[in-house]
């Protein structure tokens, strides 16, 4: 119970923290223009996630590459065109980010319910809070106010996300650009223990590197050969990998990280004390996971009259 209290007073004062430095974003933000905005987020997520389980993930990790790519602002979702290029294609993104049509889904209602009222970038932060939370994992109040980007960029998208094939330093300088600690990347690797990795994004790690459980690497190689079938997917928590739990920080205690940058967390390294943590504490995880996200949904949101209110998420007004 105490752990439960300090869990929710460290989120509600980071709340402050937000909206203090935001200015606009607030979790009452929709409260009078579109008041059951949550309640429709949540039950279109729902029957998704339940369906497919990996469609969490999908989009937790869609907010992620949207976040870390010029600020929260929804540029992730917008569809090339003949005039206009997108980051759809950036080579972290092209045949791997899922969960497009789900946001449209959402949007769709959303439009119906309070027309050109909320953004695309809120739709997506919502949902993927509802995902982590259809998943077993925690949740957290989602500070609102964004709005969509008018514009995107594809040479960002390829150059400030993070690699699967990237060193700690790498990674703590990737999150560090983003005003995020070596703690909070630690934290939101955690992400981890749902979804799924493609072949060509683990080959390295199970081939090449020493810092790897040898029967975990034999396992994997059965699926992903030396070459060839890069699309081959594998869970990146072989414990429980429809489950938001604290398993992702024991497997990289025991060396079955399946990328290179995640068990790069625990490699000898100064964050190997809090990995062990997580590793047997799923409260401390949770709780640090659910702060994270929130100070990441923070990156240089749109707010005011940047930017405009998308009535299709896929494209500019």
């Amino acid at each position: 119970m105490a752990a439960s209290c300090r869990s929710f007073l460290r989120v509600a004062l980071l709340l402050v923290l937000v909206s203090a430095s935001s200015g606009q974003l607030s979790p009452t933000f929709y409260s009078e223009t579109c008041p059951t905005l949550e309640t429709v987020v949540l039950l279109a997520m729902t029957p998704v996630v339940l369906l497919e389980p990996r469609m969490g993930a999908s989009i937790l990790r869609l907010f992620f590459h949207d976040c870390f790519v010029n600020g929260c602002d929804a540029s992730v979702l917008l569809d090339d065109t003949a005039t206009f290029t997108g980051e759809k294609n950036a080579g972290p993104n092209a045949n791997s980010l899922r969960g497009f049509d789900v946001i449209d889904t959402i949007k769709t209602v959303v439009e119906l319910l309070c027309p050109g009222t909320v953004s695309c970038a809120d739709i997506l932060a919502l949902a993927a809070r509802d995902g982590v939370g259809l998943l077993g994992g925690p949740s957290w109040t989602v500070p609102l106010g964004r709005r969509d980007a008018t514009t995107a960029s594809l040479s960002a998208a390829n150059n400030d996300l993070p690699s699967p094939a990237s060193s700690l330093a790498q990674l703590i300088s990737s999150f560090a650009a983003k005003g995020l600690s070596a703690n909070d990347m630690t934290a939101l690797s955690g992400a981890h223990t749902i979804g799924q990795a493609r072949c060509i994004n683990f080959r390295g790690h199970i081939y090449n590197d020493t810092n790897i459980d040898a029967d975990f690497a034999s396992d994997l190689q059965q699926s992903c050969p030396s070459s060839g079938d890069d699309d081959s997917l594998a869970p990146l928590d072989t414990q429980t990998a429809d489950s938001f739990d604290n398993a992702y920080y024991e497997n990289l205690v025991a060396y079955s990280g399946l990328l290179h940058s995640d068990q790069e967390l625990f490699n000898n390294g100064m964050q190997d004390s809090l990995v062990q943590q997580y590793s047997t504490d799923a409260e401390a995880f949770a709780e640090d996971f659910a702060a994270a996200v929130v100070k990441m949904g923070n990156i240089s949101p749109l707010t005011g009259t940047d930017g405009e209110i998308r009535l299709d998420c896929r494209k500019v007004n």
